[in-house]
């Protein structure tokens, strides 16, 4: 499921119309650096990794959608960063790639 996920946040990625070249290009690093660290975590907390790519896959879709709700995107990229929270000390690559993800997709959206 996670790795569904992950590939269809990957098309949507290429698919979207709205997205530079570059912003593409740094979008599906940071997605292919999140897919490693959630593979990981995901072998001992499967829910948490399904939040965490879930929320990735909304936050995503708010930042590139037509019409821009800033609320919406907000609360998504709130409900993702939410998401990794206690693992700082425990999987802190994984909460960094978040945050850049956050920040990334904060910026597309404005």
């Amino acid at each position: 499921m996670i790795q569904e996920t992950i590939a269809k946040i990957e098309a949507k990625i290429k698919e979207a119309p709205s997205l530079t070249g570059e912003k593409k290009g740094e979008l599906l690093n940071l997605l292919s650096t999140l897919e490693t660290e959630v593979s990981e975590l995901s072998k001992t907390h499967p829910e948490h990794t399904q939040s965490i790519t879930g929320f990735a896959e909304v936050s995503l879709h708010e930042a590139i959608r037509r019409e821009k709700n800033p609320q919406l995107l907000k609360l998504s990229l709130k409900g993702l960063s939410s998401s990794v929270e206690g693992f700082e000390s425990s999987h802190p690559k994984l909460v960094g790639i978040v945050n850049s993800l956050c920040l990334t997709l904060s910026n597309i959206g404005v």
